[in-house]
């Protein structure tokens, strides 16, 4: 007998970028776009097509769009009950839509909203709780892209090194090493160049400049009992390509000796 779902979870949140609907829609409804400031993506653009946002190394998510109205609404289910690994009568599928409303000023106004009914179990409260956290600040990358961007190729870097400790110490480690100030504060780490556009809890986001302009995220998570460092970078350069095969290998290994207090 299958566990009914009758437990709903929401998020609803709304953010204000650049740009025509048309040029949103091209980042929020494009494997090209949403893998330029989000996660690698595959999507097929049309209603009944498939997505897969590629997690990690060996993890993904699959889903189906269920709603397509360019440049106005995009919709679709991820397979909620896979990506959890329980079983697929425990959990409906996880539905996000994305509308877009053009504002005077050239800019729009996209509104987010992302839903699923579960058992009610601890896990998936604890789940829903880390949402917003995780994947609100994607959205300030939209917004990054969409101003400086807008319709460009990214060529993705992301490296990360684990720490035994305490989450806190290791983000002020990697805060210090990056040399974080202020929002719009100048930022050089590595011979890479930028300014701060973010400051959050264990994440910024870095606006680069040079040696490759694009967007660079950097983040501490926690994974019981130790913390994950990370740098996720979004590079729009001809040269991008070159930077990453030669300077990759160097910053995982400045990750990994991060110099973390006991």
């Amino acid at each position: 007998m299958s566990t009914p779902t009758t437990v709903p979870y929401r998020l609803e949140f709304t953010v204000e970028v650049p740009g025509t609907p048309e040029q949103v829609w091209d980042a929020i409804a494009t494997g090209t776009g949403m893998s330029a400031w989000y996660l690698p993506t595959e999507l097929e653009e049309r209603e009944g097509g498939s997505v897969h946002f590629t997690i990690g190394e060996h993890m993904g998510s699959d889903g189906r769009i269920t709603g397509w109205d360019p440049p106005r609404r995009l919709a679709f289910d991820e397979d909620w009950a896979s990506l959890m690994g329980v079983d697929a009568d425990a959990l409906s599928p996880l539905t996000c839509e994305f509308l877009v409303e053009a504002q005077s000023g050239g800019t729009c106004v996209v509104r987010v909203t992302s839903s699923g009914f579960g058992t009610g179990t601890s896990w998936e409260s604890e789940w829903w709780d880390s949402v917003a956290p995780a994947w609100i600040p994607y959205f300030d990358n939209l917004r990054l892209y969409l101003a400086h961007f807008a319709g460009q190729e990214a060529t993705r870097m992301e490296v990360t090194a684990s720490h035994p400790g305490d989450v806190d110490a290791v983000w002020s480690a990697l805060h210090d090493a990056v040399g974080l100030g202020e929002e719009g504060s100048p930022v050089e780490v590595r011979g890479a160049a930028g300014t701060v556009e973010r400051l959050g809890d264990r994440q910024a986001l870095v606006r680069l400049t040079a040696p490759v302009p694009g967007m660079l995220d950097v983040f501490v998570e926690g994974h019981g009992g130790a913390a994950t460092a990370g740098v996720r970078a979004y590079l729009f350069s001809a040269d991008a390509a070159d930077y990453v095969r030669r300077e990759e290998p160097a910053w995982q290994a400045w990750l990994r000796e991060l110099a973390v207090p006991a």
